[in-house]
């Protein structure tokens, strides 16, 4: 494997070897996995489209991997104390406002440890405004916003100046209640309708372009960047949908994800994705993602998605096959890199295992 570099950051510039969580570990251990589709039969959903599909295959990931696995799909099974040892959250949308962070909570409560960035990171990272706030006080790019709380008047002073508005829920996750305006009218009207729909909403100009991703795992404790991924829009000025990215519109993409390989770009990119997610470390998995210009070849800061979706089919399981692993090996590499940090592999190993995760280091600006 190679070292981590000075700065404390893992590259890809060599193989990496990809973690197992011991035999003794994963026979003695019992895992709760938790997630709302966690027992359908790997079918897509009415509502919640291939998501379904995405929860199923990742009990049945854990399965083969050979975890002592307990499965639920409410919250309820950790309102009181289960009899288990470590919880797999992925109930992270469920209904409600800020959902995904009642599954850290009640582990909390309850003392049990779990995957993933605590709740007040995980609340942090969902609130659009407040990661733009970090990444721009980090001197990281990101285009002028605007944040309008429900309870609160949509003041057009405060509206960034643009041709073209992109308005959606501040908290939206896969492109869900996002829409477009050309004038303040417009922005008005879809503030108000997010509003009525029980949620606040941020507005902020349409960037011409593309999505880069930097999807990050931690290994031995510190940030591992796998290959960055280019979303590239067959036309750029389009919206991505949420009804697209479920699936729930008969599989039609106008988009490709593909590797991106700009090395004019990508450093930059990639130094300010480490810069930013110091933030919220540790969080085990997650993803950077910014928007490409293509009439400015300059980049701008979106957001971070902490807990980002571990479909197969997904950007972070595309990116870990760019590395040379299977999609088992990246859960179990997250889960095993989890369990070290909360004191699970020592706990439960029949012997002193061989991997500790090394203390985790400041990450640099910049590579």
């Amino acid at each position: 494997m190679q070292e981590p570099s000075a700065r404390g950051e893992i590259n890809l510039a060599t193989a990496i070897e990809p973690l197992a969580v011991p035999e003794a570990v994963k026979e003695r251990m019992r895992l709760l996995y938790v997630a709302k589709h966690a027992r359908s039969g790997g079918r897509a959903d009415a509502e919640d489209g291939t998501h379904a599909v995405y929860h199923a295959e990742i009990r049945e990931v854990l399965e083969d991997i050979g975890f002592n696995l307990q499965i639920a799909d409410d919250y309820r099974v950790l309102f009181e104390r289960p009899d288990v040892d470590f919880v797999f959250p992925l109930l992270n949308r469920a209904g409600f406002l800020n959902s995904e962070m009642m599954l850290p909570l009640l582990c909390n409560r309850l003392g049990i440890p779990y995957l993933g960035g605590s709740p007040i990171i995980r609340g942090t990272s969902d609130d659009k405004h407040l990661t733009k706030l970090l990444a721009r006080s980090r001197g990281i790019p990101t285009a002028d916003w605007a944040v309008y709380r429900r309870g609160n008047a949509a003041d057009p002073a405060r509206c960034p100046k643009a041709e073209r508005y992109v308005i959606k829920p501040n908290a939206s996750s896969a492109s869900w209640g996002v829409r477009s305006a050309d004038d303040w009218a417009g922005v008005r009207e879809a503030v108000e309708a997010i509003h009525a729909e029980g949620h606040d909403a941020i507005v902020e100009p349409f960037i011409t372009g593309h999505d880069i991703e930097v999807s990050i795992i931690t290994m031995h404790g510190r940030p591992l960047i796998l290959p960055t991924m280019l979303v590239e829009q067959h036309d750029p000025i389009e919206l991505r949908s949420y009804t697209e990215k479920r699936d729930l519109d008969g599989g039609v993409k106008t988009y490709a994800i593909k590797p991106f390989h700009d090395a004019a770009r990508i450093r930059e990119i990639e130094a300010a994705a480490l810069n930013l997610m110091e933030e919220f470390a540790p969080f085990d998995y997650g993803r950077f993602e910014c928007r490409l210009d293509v009439a400015t070849g300059r980049f701008q800061f979106l957001e971070v998605n902490l807990n980002c979706n571990l479909w197969s089919r997904k950007t972070i399981s595309m990116a870990a096959r760019l590395a040379g692993w299977t999609h088992e090996q990246l859960i179990e590499t997250i889960l095993c890199e989890s369990l070290a940090r909360h004191g699970l592999i020592d706990r439960f190993a029949r012997r002193a295992p061989s991997y500790r995760p090394a203390q985790h280091q400041p990450v640099a600006a910049a590579l």
